[in-house]
């Protein structure tokens, strides 16, 4: 999620908004803007790293090899900042103060939030002098996980920050961001990666078939990574379709329940084109009955939002995913109606 010590970018496609975000000299809060999957977190990683490096590069990119990057290599640096939501923190090894949880605590769901107590390290932190004289940088990802509370927090440092620090905060969609908070951040809005660039980096990364994977993933690489990184294939995802109508979860077994929803959802999406004699997004038209009852898939789609609403529920994961299989085999076999 870094520059490497040979310059290479952690992504190709980033290099222009890398660029650009540079160039913002005057800019004191930046807030991100990038589809999911797309990497805003290895931009706001790399811009910081380019901000504290002690040889930049021509446009300001890290070289990746001085003593700032290698401490923010080894996650270190005395002059960075990373706030991520505790399961994101504990997926990336980005942690903050004593955020090493043991017994008990280990075995608690971590959070999707930042949290007031997350902030407060933070506006402790940012009060202290510049450890090596580069200013200092806060990354925030993604701004949409502050609550409330959190937020509030935050309003006074992102508006008026101590003297030679800046904040980087990312987000998938600015207007989920509290607008006390958007308001306050230059914005910038990171492109979707070009597709042939992204197929191109997937098929060196070992994924096979990544057009297929990619278009299962509206466009988004990073997720077909991690997707690739789970199990999940080409072959699998095609399979889909078929193994919901025999009743069988396939690939949902490997998925958590949010996953799974998401998942359905696009199998409904193709269902529901095909019911209406249109194409389908995701899947070869043969993988889907021919025929379909609309108002039946409606229904299914229907349940599939509102489960999506609620992610954060303590699902018992393999009982649920039996419920989305069964649904997902009823709406698939549901007969369309007569005449319809």
């Amino acid at each position: 999620m870094l520059i490497d010590a040979e310059g290479t970018l952690p992504l190709p496609w980033i290099e222009a908004p890398l660029l650009q975000a540079l160039a913002a000299e005057r800019c004191h809060a930046l807030l991100l803007c990038a589809a999911p999957g797309a990497g805003a977190l290895p931009l706001a990683l790399s811009l910081a790293q380019s901000r504290l490096c002690e040889s930049p590069r021509a446009g300001g990119l890290a070289c990746g090899r001085c003593g700032s990057c290698r401490l923010v290599h080894a996650q270190g640096h005395p002059d960075l900042f990373v706030l991520l939501p505790e399961v994101e923190r504990r997926e990336t090894g980005w942690l903050v103060g004593d955020d090493r949880p043991e017994g008990d605590e280990a075995k608690r769901k971590p959070s999707r939030q930042i949290r007031i107590d997350d902030v407060r390290g933070l506006l402790d932190w940012v009060t202290k002098t510049s450890s090596r004289g580069r200013g200092k940088m806060v990354v925030l990802h993604p701004a949409e996980a502050l609550n409330q509370h959190a937020a509030s927090a935050l309003l006074k440092t992102v508006e008026e920050p101590p003297a030679g620090t800046r904040l980087v905060l990312t987000c998938s969609d600015a207007m989920h961001v509290m607008p006390t908070v958007r308001s306050r951040c230059q914005q910038l809005a990171m492109p979707s990666p070009d597709r042939a660039l992204a197929v191109s980096w997937l098929a060196g990364q070992g994924v096979v078939q990544p057009e297929v994977l990619l278009a299962a993933c509206d466009g988004r690489p990073l997720e077909v990574l991690a997707w690739q990184q789970s199990g999940f294939d080409a072959e699998r995802w095609a399979a889909l379709p078929k193994q919901l109508c025999a009743g069988r979860a396939g690939l949902l077994a490997r998925a958590s329940v949010p996953q799974a929803v998401e998942l359905l959802l696009k199998v409904c999406h193709d269902a529901m084109a095909i019911a209406v004699r249109g194409p389908g997004r995701y899947f070869a038209p043969a993988s889907l009955p021919a025929a379909l009852s609309l108002p039946a898939l409606c229904r299914w789609q229907r349940e599939l939002q509102r489960l999506a609403e609620a992610a954060e529920h303590p699902w018992h994961e393999a009982l649920a995913i039996d419920a989305l299989v069964s649904g997902a085999q009823r709406a698939l076999a549901t007969p369309p109606a007569a005449g319809g």
